[in-house]
Formats: structure tokens, C-alpha cells, sequence
């Protein structure tokens, strides 16, 4: 358990927040699984304050996913404080979270995202702005630099505890790794022992054992787990349970994800219509079939599928064919 402004978290397993994956279907989803803290994907500043219908739509926040996170980019002061003013007053989420981390172009050429790494006096000068114009706590997400030779880490972390925010998630890559090589707890190491607020390491948790570890290796106050949690939320409860008791969780059986994922599809069914819903699902259910042997096959089929009833049908074809060759003493998973 830790506090994050006036806001307490049950656990340290913090959900990431993730583009174009993590609306509250998937939040809901996770959170049930026991993380501490799910967090919203980013939304454009400009965005909000165009009122753009579908950005609109990305602010919806079922009460049961809290506490919640709502994380917010843009690249000028002006538009930022004023999408945050909006966060603040208008949803119920419980933490407004400023994006430093996005490393794909379209982000940075405007200024946002991980742009924001290469200066910590910007730093100071946003979230400080940010923070005088809201009432809920403001955190940051970054990266540790822009590339190897621009890691001011450190410096930023300052900064953002200088102007008032009230935690710091560190991604241990950089701009330039994107996604690639091995994430740097070091340098998680070192930034939360230079600065007094919370600090949520982020990077390779890939598994229960992992959470462990960043937190032992780097002090680190929670763990943020992102990519592991793509069809796996039992990653979230099996971290929480070996951090709270020792105990490894077994892997869930295929019918238990199955399960999932057709519940997954419905709550994103409920949020967009089925029509997006079982576009945007296909990706998900590709991830839900993960490890599971044999799932080549579903899996091209689900990438046709248009209806929800088409895409139910052929995941419970799929469990039956799995749970018949088990039966049969073929090993699946």
C-alpha cells in the first residue's frame, strides 16, 4: 500500500497506460484482477479542448475502475493546463497524469511526449502551472532520456517534485529504444533515491518474479506493469498475490481466458458498439490466445470476423477442440 497525493493504493501493482488499449473495458477487466491503480490511455490537450466527440468518449470512467489515473499530453502550457482544468472539474478520476514518454513522431514533433525529456526547466514550468490550476494530485510518466546521450532522469524527476507533483513513473528505456533492449533499473535506482515522492519503475516486468525484483533491486515504491498485461490480466492478480503471500499462482487453464476475453468483448461492446468493439477485440483476442497451442488457425479467423456472435462462437469452438484433445492426453498450453 502507498499513497500518491492524498489518494491511497491498495497494492504496488500499478496497471500501464497503454495507446489504443487501455479504455475502461480493459481497465475494468484489470482492476478486477486486483491492480492497485489503473491508468487511462493518453488524450490530446488540443483534443479535449476541441471537444472532439471520440476523445470525449475516451474520458468515460466506470466508478468501479478507481482509483484511476487520466493521463493527458500535449506540448504548450496554455493547452495543457487547460485540458487538465477540464480533467479536474469534469471527470472522476482520481489523478491527472502527464504524459513525458510517448516516443512515436507524431507525439514529439508537437512538443509532447518524450520531446520533454531534453528539458527539465520545461519540466518544472508545466507541471507546475498544472499543478496551481487543479485540485487532484498530477503525476508524470516518462522515459529515463532521449537517447543515451541525453539522460537527465534525475533532473527530471527533481523537477517534477520541485513544481509540486506527487509521483513519478520512470520507464527505464529511452526515446530512441523505443520498445527494444533491455529496460535500465539502475537508473531507477538512482532516481528514487534523489527525490522524496513516490517513484513507480517501469520495464521488463514480465513476470510475478520480475515485480519482485524492481522492487527489491531499485526501492521503488510500485511496479507498472504494461505489455505483460495484454491479454493477461492474471499477470496483475498473480504479481499481487506473490508480492502480498510468496504464492505462484498456476497459469489460468484455456477456458478461464476464453471466459475472460468474451467478458472483455462485451464491456467493449457496451463502451463502442459492436462494430468497433469487435474490430478493436480481434488484436486483444489474438493476445488472450497466447502460449495457447494451436491457436494459429482461430486466430486468422478471428482477424475476419465482424459480429460479436461470430467472434463468441469461434472462441468457445476453440476451447471445446482444445479441451477434447487435453482429454485425449494430447498436453495443450
Amino acid at each position: 500500500m502507498f499513497k500518491i497525493g492524498d489518494i491511497t493504493l491498495k497494492n504496488r501493482v500499478v496497471l500501464a497506460p497503454m495507446a489504443g488499449v487501455c479504455n475502461a473495458a480493459f481497465r475494468l477487466t484489470v482492476k478486477e484482477f486486483g491492480a492497485g491503480l489503473v491508468c487511462a490511455e493518453m488524450v490530446s490537450d488540443k483534443a479535449i479542448l476541441y471537444n472532439n466527440a471520440k476523445t470525449m468518449g475516451m474520458l468515460y470512467i466506470d466508478e468501479r475502475e478507481k482509483p484511476l489515473s487520466l493521463q493527458i499530453f500535449g506540448g504548450e502550457k496554455e493547452t495543457l493546463v487547460e485540458a487538465a482544468r477540464f480533467v479536474d472539474k469534469n471527470t472522476t478520476a482520481d489523478i491527472i497524469d502527464i504524459n513525458m514518454g510517448c516516443p512515436v513522431p507524431k507525439i514529439t514533433k508537437c512538443d509532447a511526449g518524450a520531446k520533454w525529456l531534453l528539458d527539465p526547466n520545461k519540466i518544472y514550468e508545466m507541471v507546475s502551472a498544472v499543478v496551481d490550476a487543479v485540485d487532484k494530485p498530477v503525476t508524470v510518466k516518462m522515459r529515463m532520456g532521449w537517447d543515451e546521450d541525453h539522460i537527465y532522469a534525475i533532473e527530471n524527476a527533481r523537477a517534477v517534485e520541485r513544481a509540486g507533483g506527487k509521483a513519478v513513473a520512470l520507464h527505464g528505456r529511452t526515446r530512441v529504444q523505443m520498445y527494444e533492449g533491455k529496460a535500465n533499473w539502475d537508473i531507477i535506482k538512482e532516481v528514487k533515491q534523489s527525490v522524496n515522492i513516490p517513484v513507480i519503475g517501469n520495464g521488463d516486468v514480465q513476470t510475478p518474479q520480475d515485480a519482485k525484483r524492481m522492487l527489491e533491486e531499485t526501492g521503488v515504491d510500485g511496479v507498472m506493469i504494461g505489455r505483460a498485461a495484454l491479454g493477461n490480466p492474471w499477470m496483475i492478480y498473480r504479481t499481487v498475490k506473490f508480492l502480498e503471500t510468496g504464492e505462484l499462482i498456476a497459469e489460468p487453464q484455456v477456458r478461464e481466458k476464453m471466459d475472460v476475453c468474451m467478458l472483455h468483448l462485451d464491456r467493449l461492446v457496451s463502451l463502442k458498439g459492436e462494430n468497433v468493439a469487435v474490430r478493436e477485440m480481434r488484436k486483444h483476442a489474438a493476445w488472450y490466445l497466447k502460449g495457447v497451442r494451436g491457436n494459429a488457425k482461430v486466430r486468422n479467423e478471428i482477424n475476419q470476423c465482424n459480429t460479436q456472435h461470430e467472434l463468441i462462437t469461434l472462441l468457445q469452438n476453440f476451447v471445446e477442440e482444445v479441451e477434447a484433445k487435453q482429454q485425449n492426453g494430447a498436453q495443450v498450453v
